[in-house]
């Protein structure tokens, strides 16, 4: 199964609005095929996995995948139905297919036509690789991610007539990886006007690039910004006047499963109010700048036990800069 979900890894900011998976097939304790899914559209990981094989599947041969094989025709046929005609008679599956409606359905199509299916095996850590996707596929609300990097006093602008970056070269580098695994970046407009961002993906190889979404009370927003000029103008998205909830709402119905907020202060502010945030991503330079622009404004916290804590928060040093992330949680069900 590890080896199956260092296949699917090579799916990861690929296959949305579809998840990332991978499969292998072992015989005799010998992987004689790998297959991972590329995009949405192109073949599932199983089939992949078995159009490898060379010459019939052999008699023995079990397949490891990383999510419940598909039951349905979307985009490509049913997954289980291969299998059943490759003549593989033992299936070892990851995670459940999150979607209610054909949840463990697989399973039983499966076990159904004599196949041997054991279930939630590694299932931690294949639902980690899809966690926009299982979010997304139940509540039909993108898995919400906020970044920035802000200096040790919480503050998103360096003073006036400084350098332009609080953090170092290396951890934008870093921050670029990101984008280049979510369907969506979100600004403020007041981010376009001062900071006139281009919101790419830049240095990564064969990377989709997300969609630039923009929030904006007004709708001013000046027509020469790089969101507007650039060859990826037709991928930007303005929402006047419209709260942060029902944004992510519309985005969801628009197939987007990820969203990147990455400023300014005053969104940061509502997503923090909203409880829309399911992971942070910040970059701590080692910098006091002071000044009235805050990361996270808002209204903020009634109390220490309503506020948002992370989950088993995790801490990188990248060059003389902190990366701290996390997965979000509130209230009742934060850590004491």
């Amino acid at each position: 199964m590890r080896a199956a979900l260092a296949e699917a890894a090579k799916g990861v900011g690929h296959t949305s609005p579809n998840p990332a998976v991978g499969a292998v097939l072992v015989c005799t304790d010998k992987i004689v095929a790998r297959g991972y899914h590329r995009r949405a559209g192109a073949p599932h990981a199983e089939i992949e996995c078995l159009a490898s094989v060379s010459g019939p599947v052999p008699p023995r041969a079990t397949m490891y995948v990383t999510l419940e094989p598909c039951s349905t025709t979307g985009r490509t046929g049913p997954c289980t139905e291969a299998i059943i005609a490759s003549g593989v008679k033992s299936v070892v599956v990851g995670a459940v297919d999150p979607n209610p409606h054909h949840a463990g359905r697989g399973l039983e199509l499966l076990k159904a036509a004599g196949v041997e299916v054991r279930a939630n095996v590694l299932a931690n850590e294949c639902c980690a690789l899809n966690k926009p996707f299982n979010k997304w596929i139940q509540t039909g609300v993108p898995y919400v991610i906020a970044k920035c990097g802000m200096s040790l006093d919480g503050r998103l602008t360096p003073p006036p007539r400084a350098e332009r970056w609080i953090t170092s070269s290396a951890s934008r580098r870093h921050a670029n990886r990101l984008r280049a695994q979510v369907d969506a970046i979100l600004v403020g407009g007041a981010t376009v006007r001062a900071d006139n961002p281009r919101l790419t993906v830049r240095a990564v190889s064969k990377a989709r690039q997300p969609l630039r979404v923009v929030l904006s009370n007004t709708g001013r927003l000046p027509d020469d910004a790089h969101l507007f000029t650039d060859r990826f103008a037709d991928r930007t998205l303005v929402f006047r006047n419209q709260t942060l909830d029902a944004v992510l709402v519309e985005l969801g119905r628009k197939d987007v499963t990820s969203v990147l907020i990455e400023g300014g202060g005053d969104v940061l502010g509502q997503a923090l109010d909203s409880r829309v945030i399911d992971e942070v991503q910040i970059y701590i330079g080692p910098v006091f700048t002071g000044g009235p622009v805050f990361a996270f404004g808002g209204r903020g916290a009634g109390s220490t036990t309503e506020a948002l804590r992370l989950r088993e928060p995790r801490y990188e040093q990248i060059g003389d800069d902190v990366f701290v992330t996390g997965e979000a949680t509130y209230g009742s069900t934060a850590r004491e």
